[in-house]
C-alpha cells in the first residue's frame, strides 16, 4: 500500500482531517522562511490535539526543517514529539547523523533534469547512506525547499525508485496521482500545495486525495 504524507499542515482541523482519512504521515514546517511555517508551541499543541483518539498510533509526524542548528531541531523535535525528522537543506551526511529521530533527507531535481543527470542524483543520494537516510525526491525551485506545485522528470523517480524506497513529492494532486503511481511506483507520496485551496490546506481535498491513492492500490493500479 502507497504511504501517504500530508505536509504543511497548520490547523487542528486540517490535521485531525488529515488522520480521518487515513493518513500514514503528516508534516509540520519548521523553517522559518517558509509561508507554512508553524510556531513550535501551536505545533505541538496540533500534534498533541491530534493524538487524543483511537487511529492516531498510525499516523507519524513528520518535522520539515531546512538549514538550521542541529541543536535547533533536535530540540523541536523532543519538545512537540515528532517522529520524523524532514531535512530540506544542505545539510551533510554528518549533520544527519546528529538527528534523534529517522531522518528522511529531500534530493532536490530541477525541472530541467534529465536522464544525463541521473548518475549525478545517484551519487549524490548514496553520499547519505552512512547516515541511513530514508530518501523524498522533491522539486527543486530556487529560493523554494518544497511546495512547489511543479512537477519533474518522473523518469527519472521511476529508475531510483527501482533501487531504493523513496517518498516522491513535487506538484501532486488529485488529477496526476494515478499516473505517479503507475509509472513511478513509489513508497510514499508526499502533497502539501495539491491539497489547498486559495493557499491554506483544504480538508475535503485531503479526503479526496488519500481516498483516490488507496482506491488505486485497491484496483491493483
Amino acid at each position: 500500500m502507497t504511504k501517504v504524507k500530508i505536509c504543511g499542515i497548520s490547523k487542528v482541523e486540517n490535521a485531525q482531517a488529515a488522520v480521518d482519512a487515513g493518513a500514514d504521515f503528516i508534516g509540520i514546517v519548521f523553517e522559518p522562511n517558509s509561508r507554512r511555517c508553524v510556531e513550535t508551541e501551536k505545533a505541538r499543541n496540533i500534534i498533541e490535539s491530534t493524538r487524543i483518539g483511537n487511529r492516531t498510533e498510525k499516523v507519524q509526524w513528520v518535522g520539515v526543517f531546512a538549514n538550521q542548528s542541529v541543536e535547533e531541531v533536535n530540540g523541536i523535535v523532543e519538545y512537540c514529539g515528532i517522529d520524523v525528522v524532514q531535512l530540506s537543506g544542505k545539510e551533510s551526511p554528518q549533520y544527519c547523523a546528529q538527528m534523534i529521530r529517522p531522518v528522511v533527507k529531500v534530493i532536490h531535481i530541477g525541472l530541467d533534469a534529465d536522464q544525463v543527470s541521473l548518475t549525478e542524483i545517484r551519487n549524490g543520494i548514496s553520499s547519505y547512506e552512512t547516515a541511513e537516510c530514508s530518501y523524498m525526491l522533491d522539486t527543486f525551485k530556487k529560493g523554494v525547499l518544497g511546495g512547489t506545485g511543479q512537477v519533474f522528470n518522473w523518469d527519472i523517480a521511476k529508475v531510483l525508485s527501482k533501487e531504493r524506497l523513496l517518498f516522491l513529492a513535487g506538484g501532486l494532486n488529485i488529477d496526476n496521482v494515478s499516473e505517479a503511481i503507475s509509472k513511478v511506483r513509489p513508497w510514499g507520496l508526499d502533497v502539501s500545495s495539491g491539497v489547498e485551496s486559495d493557499g491554506q490546506k483544504d480538508s475535503s481535498k485531503i479526503h479526496a486525495f488519500i481516498n483516490k491513492i488507496r482506491q488505486i492500490d485497491s484496483n491493483g493500479a
